[in-house]
């Protein structure tokens, strides 16, 4: 079963063109504007359906989740072992690069010393030398009546600004409702919210915790969290590409 699955996952090649072919500053400009932004899709149906069954390989994984217990919502997700499938470290690879230079203009916009290297790898080390080892994506599995609470993936001190989710399933297919929800904290303001639709291998990238956003007075940061509404029907899987390291 894990060779039939291995073999249907991305190759870098594959990845690196879909990857290449997005328009970066479309998607800064949408993040700016709205907080998150639409890409790809990032993988075929085929690939996305792959990826989803690997849900039963326990081999694959670290350690499972069930919401409910912890009051985080009702489904469940899985954190990714190592070795990474071959399209999740593919992905999460050639995907930082342009996201860095997204991130440290977000950063120097905030007042916020901290800048991240060119590679993925780089950035790792110094996740690890803090003690951050354990991989954070994972793969995400809603039922009817599940959810996901709005929330932020914080994981220690080293934190990178943006990550990915992308749809696995299809919607009005596999699934009805399951939105992505993302909420815009703003000082002094009620809250915005942003519905997100995807379809099948694409994917939306967003703030893991805060962004810029120009004022009257300036640039000021916004606190973001995200999440998932209430499925009404069928089965979601979603696969997140988170790019720092756990304690």
């Amino acid at each position: 079963m894990k060779t039939v699955i291995n073999s249907a996952l991305l190759t870098p090649a594959g990845v690196a063109s879909r990857i290449g072919g997005v328009d970066w500053n479309k998607v800064l400009e949408e993040l700016d504007s709205y907080g998150c932004a639409v890409i790809g899709p990032l993988m075929t149906p085929y690939e996305c359906e792959s990826l989803a069954t690997l849900y039963e390989e326990p081999t694959a994984f670290r350690s499972r989740i069930v919401m409910g217990r912890h009051g985080f919502g009702r489904g469940e997700y899985q954190y990714f072992a190592h070795p990474l499938p071959s399209a999740i470290a593919t992905l999460r690879t050639m995907l930082y690069p342009p996201l860095a230079t997204i991130a440290n203009r977000w950063n120097a916009a905030m007042k916020i010393a901290v800048r991240f290297p060119a590679s993925h790898q780089e950035f790792l080390a110094r996740c690890h030398e803090a003690g951050q080892i354990r991989p954070t994506p994972l793969l995400l599995k809603y039922g009817p009546g599940d959810y996901n609470c709005l929330h932020q993936d914080l994981y220690g001190e080293h934190v990178f600004p943006l990550q990915v989710a992308i749809l696995l399933s299809k919607p009005g297919e596999d699934f009805t409702g399951g939105e992505f929800v993302l909420t815009e904290q703003r000082p002094r303001l009620q809250s915005r919210a942003e519905i997100v639709p995807l379809d099948q291998g694409q994917a939306v990238v967003f703030p893991v915790h805060h962004r810029p956003v120009t004022g009257t007075r300036g640039i000021y940061r916004v606190n973001m969290r995200h999440g998932v509404s209430r499925l009404r029907s069928g089965k979601r899987f979603t696969t997140g590409i988170i790019f720092h390291d756990a304690t």
